[in-house]
Order: C-alpha cells, then structure tokens, then sequence
C-alpha cells in the first residue's frame, strides 16, 4: 500500500497498520495515514487476495481522527500506530493506538464490533505500585498489544495481559528534560514491560481494559540489532509452543526525539512467551527474521525500517503486514522451518 496522491490525508505515508476480520469475513487492515503537518489518522482498508495471497487494497475511508483534547495539543495531534486484537471473550475488536496529545506520545484504546465503528475507552491508566519509584503515568509509553486470552497474572488472579513499552526519556514529554528511569533498573534503554487488567473486571465493563496494574519489565535489548531499544509489533499469536510474538530492535543514534532525521535502522525479531505466563520468556531469536533491504524498505520518511504490526492467517499461511520506511505497508509471509524448534 502506498500513498495517494489525490488524498490529503496521506500526503506524508501510508504506514504500520492494525488488521482483522470484519462481520462479513473480509480481511481489512487500519493503516496510519498521515497527512501533511505530521497528523495522523487511522483508515480502513480491505485486503485484496489473490491466490491465496494479498496482492492489494481496497480504501474504505476514515475510521479513527484525532477528536479528544487528549489526542490534540497546541503544536501537534494525532491517532498512530494502531495494534487490533479480536478478543472472542468479549466480542470485541480492541484497538491500541498512540495518542498524540499535549504531553506527547500516550497510549489509548478503544473498541469495535466491526472495524469501522469505534468507541474511545480513554488513555492507559497504571496504578499505583510501591515497588516502582516511579508513575508510569508520567512518562510516554508506545507499542502496547493487548494478549488476546485470559492468562494467569499476578498471585495466580485470572487477567488479560498487555505488553507495553514505557520511555524513560522526558525530553518527548518537555524539550529539555533529561532521562529519568526507575532507580530499580540498572538499563534505561526501552524495553517491553508487561502490565495486568482483571479479567473479571473487564468482562463486567470493557473499559476496565485502561486501568493496568503489576508493571514489570519483560524483555530488553540482548543482540546488537536492538542494541538502541525494542517494541512488540502484533499482537501475540498463539502457537503449540505458547505465545509468539514479533518485535522490532532499533540501532543506530538518536539526537532529536523530535526529529525523523535520526540515524537508526529498524529490524524484527520473535520471542515465545509462556503460554499460561506470559511475563515468562521462553525463547527468543538471535538473528533478525526480517531486515530493511528493498528499496521501499530503505528509502523514505525514516530510511531502513521495516515495522511489523499486524499477522493474519490466511488459509494455511501467516502473512505479517510492516510499515516500510515509515512511508508505505508491506507484506511478508511467516513460515515455520521444518524441524526448527
């Protein structure tokens, strides 16, 4: 998927979009669109296939824009970066976007039964915790997927899972500000944290889904692909092994927070998380699985990205939708090696 010329909201990319399966069976994936000024809406579009794979899209228009006042500041606005996961327990289609409000990147979420319709639930809330010396609420947090089935949480209590991924950096928040980490983590580079909602309580009112507790840290940076940070991609997918789920690492150098003019290069990776603990990392990839090669890949807004955030199953395949350099979508089927474990 690229740009449209004619449209005004694409005029600066088409990019990391979510996915799923509407009422009527058809595959439809929510790409950013991002229109001149860097303001970013949420579309719709139907996945076109051919043969068994998808070869194009079809546009259905806006389904998401920046209308809250936490969504839109003085100098900037914007809903980015949407993940979906189908949660069968509720019925629903939740929705984790960024939004761009007067405090910079926070993360919110929202619901739909059919992809088009969607109801804000409000930003991510984190209570409370005396074993972190620092409010989670203070800080920019990106890159959220929501695990789409009850697990066991804290003290055994039956939970839904939402991997985050908090930046310590307060410069994103007030130019000028300095890194502020918790005193307990001797890395301040980005990482995945995990956090809870009770599950009872989401089940009695969808909207419990924003009020997190039991932030911990799940995974860092480890191989020198990610040697700058990482961030969870789609939402975790259930395999034999338990919970696979996609990352990209970033390396390079970061000047300005502010800026797309940095030097970095976005890869993607997997890690397996323990099926009925997701906090627990079984296993994870040494070597990226994807890399920004092609030219689409390593030209654009943001040269050498390739940014998954959405895999679907089509027939018996998996396909992972990725933001290209941070101006276009592609697509790259997932295959299992025979006899790997």
């Amino acid at each position: 998927m690229t740009p449209d010329p004619h449209d005004p909201d694409e005029a600066e990319g088409v990019l990391n979009p979510a996915s799923g399966r509407g009422p009527d069976g058809e595959l439809y994936l929510l790409p950013r669109l991002v229109a001149r000024g860097n303001v970013s809406r949420v579309g719709l579009a139907r996945v076109v296939v051919a043969d068994r794979e998808p070869v194009g899209v079809e546009r259905r228009g806006v389904v998401l824009a920046p209308s809250t006042r936490w969504e839109s500041g003085a100098q900037n606005a914007g809903v980015e970066d949407p993940r979906t996961t189908w949660v069968p327990d509720l019925g629903l289609h939740v929705m984790t976007y960024v939004a761009y409000g007067p405090l910079g990147p926070r993360t919110a979420v929202a619901t739909s039964r059919d992809l088009r319709t969607w109801h804000r639930l409000g930003p991510l809330l984190f209570r409370h915790d005396p074993d972190l010396d620092v409010d989670l609420n203070l800080y920019p947090n990106k890159d959220v997927v929501l695990v789409p089935e009850v697990v066991r949480g804290p003290g055994g209590r039956p939970c839904f899972a939402v991997l985050h991924r908090p930046t310590w950096d307060l410069g994103l928040v007030r130019r000028g500000e300095r890194e502020w980490p918790p005193s307990t983590t001797d890395d301040p580079r980005p990482s995945i944290w995990i956090a809870y909602a009770d599950a009872a309580a989401v089940l009695a009112d969808p909207s419990a889904l924003t009020l997190l507790h039991g932030a911990r840290p799940l995974a860092g940076p480890e191989q020198p692909w990610e040697a700058l940070k990482i961030g969870a991609g789609p939402a975790p997918l259930r395999v034999p092994e338990g919970w696979l789920l996609l990352h990209h690492g970033v390396t390079g150098h970061i000047e300005d927070p502010w800026s797309a003019d940095n030097d970095v290069r976005y890869c993607a990776g997997a890690m397996l998380l323990d099926a009925d603990d997701p906090s627990r990392v079984v296993a994870r990839t040494e070597q990226p699985l994807l890399e920004p090669e092609t030219d689409d890949e390593r030209h654009g807004t943001v040269a050498d990205v390739v940014f998954p955030t959405a895999a679907e199953r089509i027939g018996d395949d998996t396909y992972v939708f990725y933001g290209m350099a941070d101006a276009r979508i592609g697509v790259a089927r997932l295959d299992r090696v025979p006899g790997a474990a």
